[in-house]
């Protein structure tokens, strides 16, 4: 398994992540021609080595009618505040692949979200002014591309250092982090750091909360290549933004055990709670039949999940049970490594998960899309897989 990890110790910027992803791609020249030919000719993006505080890395700029993002206070004809809308249309008219298309749109959809919410207008009524230029669109653009080339099977990052005191945006002085950026980091683990100034940008802060599988101290890998993104500001601390790409074997991924013992609620109730705790990204959910005091039947309820997630899903285990306490255990998990795919069948596209590892490989056929073939020819869910079988899908089996 090939794990990227982010070193968000001096936070997350656009053009950081894209240095020092571009850092680990195999081609930085031809990534680079193959980005700015997806952009207009008055859009440039370029990379330089650079050094902070004795460290080498790489800066990239991105140049609108040759003035560097963030030179001044000018603006210029190319570099007009856009609508959500424009921008979405900027995104549609790129030629470039389904996939990166929607993750690009799902970034900025988050981005637009964040700023609705922090200056209280709807999002139609949003101008991104920082974000609504072209040199933000070409951050955006360069980290889904990068990523997608590069193909992480997982992604983790470190608590993000936001920075302190105030930033200078479009709107006047606000504090740092800046209302939006607030807005996108929420439910991620973060800290101000000693440093004065803007350390995570609303940019970064978006591509951060989309991509991350996951924030923690650095998990256990051989570790195969760095990259250093460099900011454009100088601190006393090196400013940029580390990543580290290794592959790990098969090790145990440390989780949590959450239980508690109900007595006192309906079967409706209880599996509601189930719901909920899945819908909010438990890794498994269930019940187990248990005699607790006086004789009385109850069920025991357990949450299986990442130490990350612990804060939410004791919220919900208190908010949608009658439970007064939850015990945790730590345990290990070995697990095979799991990827998913879509392949055209002659029943229509198929989602085929793959798990392998210790010497072993299975596959199956989604359910949903095993479900869809049954009602759609009118015949069993086993039938169903042995049409896929015989249509040249083995490995599928209910």
């Amino acid at each position: 398994m090939n794990i990227l990890y982010l070193d968000c110790g001096m936070g997350a910027a656009g053009d950081m992540l894209t240095a020092a992803l571009l850092e680990l791609h195999p081609d930085p020249e031809g990534f680079l021609a193959r980005l700015n030919a997806l952009l207009p000719d008055f859009v440039r993006v370029s990379a330089a080595p650079d050094q902070k505080c004795g460290l080498r890395g790489t800066h990239v700029s991105v140049r609108i009618a040759g003035d560097e993002e963030g030179d001044g206070e000018a603006h210029h004809p190319h570099h007009p505040h856009a609508s959500v809308r424009e921008i979405m249309a900027r995104i549609e008219a790129l030629p470039v692949p389904a996939g990166l298309r929607k993750e690009l749109s799902e970034v900025y959809a988050a981005i637009a979200a964040a700023e609705s919410r922090a200056h209280g207008q709807p999002v139609e009524n949003i101008h991104l002014h920082e974000l609504g230029s072209w040199d933000a669109l070409a951050d955006v653009l360069a980290v889904c591309m990068l990523l997608a080339e590069l193909k992480p099977d997982r992604v983790v990052a470190s608590p993000v250092c936001v920075g302190s005191g105030q930033v200078r945006t479009a709107h006047g002085l606000l504090p740092v982090p800046a209302p939006a950026t607030a807005a996108l980091l929420e439910g991620l683990p973060v800290y101000a750091g000693e440093l004065r100034g803007e350390l995570c940008t609303p940019t970064g802060a978006a591509l951060l909360a989309h991509f991350v599988d996951e924030f923690g101290p650095m998990p256990l890998m051989k570790l195969q290549k760095s990259g250093f993104g460099t900011g454009k500001k100088d601190f006393p601390a090196a400013n940029g933004l580390r990543a580290l790409w290794g592959e790990s074997g098969e090790e145990a991924e440390t989780l949590l055990e959450l239980r508690c013992n109900l007595d006192d609620m309906s079967g409706e109730a209880v599996g509601f709670a189930l719901e909920r705790l899945l819908e909010a990204g438990a890794l498994d959910a269930y019940t187990l039949p248990i005699g607790m005091k006086k004789s009385r039947p109850g069920v025991q309820l357990c949450c299986l999940c990442r130490p990350a997630q612990r804060d939410e899903m004791l919220a919900l285990l208190f908010r949608h049970t009658a439970t007064l306490g939850v015990r945790e255990e730590r345990c290990a998990r070995w697990a095979l490594r799991r990827t998913l795919r879509t392949e055209e069948t002659a029943c229509g596209p198929v989602r085929f998960k793959r798990a392998e590892g210790w010497g072993v490989v299975r596959e199956k056929a989604e359910y949903e899309d095993l479900a869809r073939i049954a009602r759609e020819k009118n015949i069993s869910l086993r039938e169903a897989a042995e049409t896929l079988a015989e249509s040249g899908r083995g490995g599928t089996t209910v």
